[in-house]
């Protein structure tokens, strides 16, 4: 081989790994844009900080327990933060945390022998991919929220019943005892 070709060689390689590493990056960003075009949603999940304000519309998720994953409107000291970029979103957010959390399907995700804990990760995880689910249907979730609305008033209803049961109950043994004979 004369030097010439060699270096031809040489050069060609060169090139070609250059426009191929360059087409891979321009095919990747068409696959992110794509991706961020088709959810059009951001939220993030953190760790709840004290003594911050809140500008976001945001809600607050249970990590610690057996009832990780459970959406509170309150922050506490063993949950995660939730931040949406408007209303609709954090609802929607909240809605899906509820769900998931009502069908345990944060259970196989928890770890840990005496206190089992949800790990961000693992949250947003299953977050997103049932995010991407509602999405493919909205009419659908939104009337399965409304069910589940409607069945979260008739538990606290029925709580409330049985409370006021439990207080007759109790009024009831105490005028029997406590009467004049």
């Amino acid at each position: 081989m004369t030097p010439q070709l060699s270096t031809w060689k040489e050069a060609f390689f060169f090139l070609f790994f250059v426009f191929l590493s360059s087409l891979e990056i321009c095919m990747r960003s068409a696959a992110s844009k794509t991706l961020i075009a088709r959810t059009m949603q951001t939220f993030t999940v953190k760790s709840v900080t004290r003594n911050k304000e809140d500008r976001k519309p945001h809600f607050f998720v249970l990590n610690k327990g057996l009832n990780s994953g459970k959406p509170l409107l309150q922050p506490c000291q063993n949950c995660f933060k939730i931040e949406a970029e408007n209303e609709e979103l954090r609802e929607m957010l909240y809605w899906i945390s509820f769900a998931l959390w009502k069908s345990k399907a944060f259970h196989p995700f928890l770890i840990g022998s005496v206190i089992p804990f949800l790990r961000i990760g693992d949250f947003k995880q299953v977050i997103c991919e049932k995010l991407e689910v509602v999405n493919a249907n909205p009419g659908e979730f939104a009337n399965t929220v409304e069910k589940l609305r409607f069945f979260d008033i008739k538990e606290k209803q029925l709580k409330d019943s049985l409370r006021l049961v439990q207080e007759l109950k109790q009024v009831y043994v105490h005028n029997y005892f406590n009467r004049k004979s």
